[in-house]
C-alpha cells in the first residue's frame, strides 16, 4: 500500500512538472506536520550581529541572530546598528510579563442573561482553573474577563504556557473548560443556548489594541545609549540630526494613524520567526511596538528604547521541533527550557538595532542608495536617474 505522502505526490504530480528545488530533500515526509507536503521552500539565511546584550541578573552575552529573509539590505543594516550599540556598551532588555489568551463566546436568549452570566462567571474561576490546568502540566490559568455583546457573553481566558508560545495549548484547555462549564448548574439556571470556542476577542494573528493593553505573548522592553562620537563614526551624522529625523518620522506616524511607532521592526520579527520555527503569521500580533527617543542636550547622548507589549514566541512546541529551526534557536542561544523570555528579549534587541540603522540611513539620505547597492550590486542609481 502506498503511504499518505506517496499518494499526495501522485495526486499533485501534474502541478509539480518542472519543479525541482522544492521537492529535492531527504526528509521523511511522515515526520512533517503539515498537509499535502511536497518539499521545502529555501529562504536565504544570514547572521546579524554579534550584538552585546545585557540581560536581567547581570549576565552579558555577545549574540548572533539567524535571519531568514530575501531582503538584501536588511541584515547588513542590522549589523551596522549592532556595531554602533556594541561600541556604546550594548543593549539591555527586561521581560515584564507574559500571557496567552483564548476567547470563547456563549449565547443567551437576551442581553439580560448574558449580563447575569458575566457577573457570575468569576465565581467559577477556581474550578475553571483546575479543569483547564488538567490539560497540560505547563499551563497556568491567570483569570477571565467577560464582555457582553448583545445576547452573547464573550469571555477572555488568560494563561501562561511555560516555554511554548501556547496557542494550541490554550485552545485545548479552554475547550475543555467550556465543555465542563456547559454541564454546571450555571448553564441550567441561565439557559446557555450555545457557545463557540473563539469569538475573536483574543485577536490571534490580527493586529489589535487588545495586544497593547494586555500581553499576548511576552511583554518586553530593550534599550541602549548612543554617543555623538559613535554616531558620527558609524553613521556619519550627529545624534542631534538623528534625533530630529526620528521625531519627524514620529510626527508623520501620528498624522497617518499608524499602529504603534517604529521604523521597520517587522523585518527582524519575520526573519527570526522563520529561522527559529515561530508561527510567522504571529508577526501580526507583535506588530505594535513603541520606539522612544530621549536626547540629552548637555551630553548629546541619544537613548533609544523599544517596547513590545506582545511578542508571541516559544522555544518548544510547534515549528521549533524541526531540526533546522532547533539549530536556529541554538545560534541565538535560546534552545532549551527556561529560554522563552530571553528569546523575546533578544528579538527586541535586534529589532532596536535595525531601527537605529535604518533611521540613520534616512537621516543621511542613503536609504535608497544602500538598497540599490545591496540588491543590484550597483551604486550609480542617482546617476542613472538623471539620464
Amino acid at each position: 500500500m502506498p503511504s499518505p505522502s506517496e499518494r499526495n505526490a501522485s495526486k499533485f504530480q501534474r502541478h509539480l512538472n518542472g519543479i525541482k528545488h522544492i521537492t529535492n530533500h531527504d526528509q521523511d515526509p511522515e515526520k512533517i506536520k503539515i498537509e499535502n507536503f511536497i518539499g521545502f521552500m529555501r529562504v536565504p539565511l544570514g547572521l546579524a550581529g554579534p550584538l552585546h546584550i545585557r540581560m536581567p541578573g547581570g549576565v552579558e552575552k555577545d549574540i548572533c541572530a539567524p535571519m531568514a529573509t530575501t531582503e538584501a539590505a536588511m541584515i547588513a543594516s542590522c549589523c551596522r546598528g549592532c556595531k554602533a550599540f556594541n561600541v556604546s556598551g550594548g543593549i539591555e532588555f527586561h521581560a515584564l510579563s507574559q500571557g496567552m489568551s483564548r476567547a470563547p463566546a456563549f449565547r443567551f436568549d437576551s442581553p439580560r442573561e448574558a449580563c447575569l452570566f458575566a457577573r457570575r462567571i468569576r465565581d467559577y474561576g477556581s474550578d475553571i482553573a483546575k479543569v483547564a490546568e488538567s490539560t497540560s502540566r505547563h499551563l497556568r490559568f491567570q483569570g477571565i474577563v467577560p464582555h457582553v455583546i448583545g445576547s452573547w457573553a464573550h469571555v477572555v481566558f488568560r494563561y501562561t504556557c511555560g516555554d511554548a508560545a501556547g496557542q494550541n495549548m490554550v485552545s485545548f484547555a479552554t475547550e475543555t473548560a467550556c465543555a465542563w462549564l456547559m454541564k454546571t448548574q450555571l448553564t441550567a439556571e441561565l439557559e446557555i443556548r450555545d457557545f463557540c470556542e473563539e469569538g475573536q476577542m483574543s485577536s490571534e494573528k490580527k493586529a489589535s489594541w487588545g495586544h497593547v493593553t494586555t500581553s499576548r505573548g511576552v511583554e518586553v522592553i530593550a534599550w541602549g545609549k548612543l554617543s555623538d562620537g559613535v554616531c558620527r563614526s558609524v553613521f556619519k551624522c550627529s545624534t542631534e540630526r538623528l534625533h530630529q529625523i526620528m521625531l519627524v518620522g514620529q510626527e508623520g506616524n501620528f498624522r497617518n494613524g499608524q499602529h504603534g511607532h517604529n521604523i521597520d521592526v517587522a523585518n527582524v520579527l519575520a526573519a527570526i520567526f522563520i529561522a527559529t520555527g515561530q508561527d510567522a503569521a504571529c508577526v501580526t500580533d507583535a506588530s505594535w511596538s513603541q520606539l522612544t527617543m530621549e536626547y540629552d542636550q548637555s551630553s548629546r547622548d541619544l537613548q533609544l528604547s523599544l517596547y513590545f507589549p506582545s511578542l508571541p514566541v516559544g522555544v518548544v512546541g510547534g515549528g521549533t521541533a524541526y531540526e533546522t529551526q532547533q539549530e536556529g534557536l541554538k545560534i541565538i542561544q535560546c534552545a532549551g527550557a527556561g529560554m522563552k523570555e530571553q528569546f523575546a528579549g533578544i528579538i527586541a534587541c535586534f529589532a532596536l538595532a535595525l531601527d537605529l540603522s535604518t533611521a540613520a540611513s534616512v537621516a543621511t539620505n542613503t536609504f535608497a542608495g544602500s538598497h540599490a547597492k545591496m540588491a543590484h550590486g550597483r551604486s550609480d542609481h542617482r546617476q542613472r536617474a538623471k539620464m
